[in-house]
């Protein structure tokens, strides 16, 4: 069975969330239309990727990263994964802007992501790797 790890909302998406819809505001108020209407486009593609940013462990083995439907999907076998190791971006004192994790996979390639539940998304994956090792065996 298919395990389904929703994404974690960061500050920043919040930020744009409301920077857009001020700026969608301002330009209608000030009847600039077009201006007006793309700022609604990037407003609805940037929520359609936020409520949509999923990562699936599949049974066969790999793990696939969606983020939303206008963006294609990521897929990295479990099997090349190397490392998964959580990573702080800009920290202030004891204060960190973002938490995510970081997997290195492949050679020299790189997928950050921000599951909710992040313990137990690492606790699946380097299951998957034991036992993928093992059947190689």
């Amino acid at each position: 069975m298919n395990r389904i790890f929703h994404a974690r909302i960061a500050w920043y998406q919040y930020f744009l969330l409301v920077v857009l819809t001020v700026n969608v505001v301002g330009a209608l108020w000030c009847k600039y239309i077009l201006p007006a209407v793309l700022l609604m486009l990037m407003l609805i593609v940037v929520i359609e990727q936020i409520i949509h940013t999923v990562y699936t462990v599949t049974t066969d083995g790999n793990l696939e990263i969606s983020r939303g439907r206008f963006i294609r999907k990521k897929v990295i076998p479990i099997s090349e994964i190397t490392t998964i190791q959580k990573y702080r971006s800009m920290k202030f004192g004891s204060f960190s802007v973002t938490d995510y994790l970081l997997i290195e996979y492949g050679k020299d390639k790189f997928a950050s992501v921000m599951p909710v539940k992040e313990r137990e998304f690492v606790e699946l994956i380097e299951k998957k790797m034991k036992s993928i090792a093992l059947d190689k065996e």
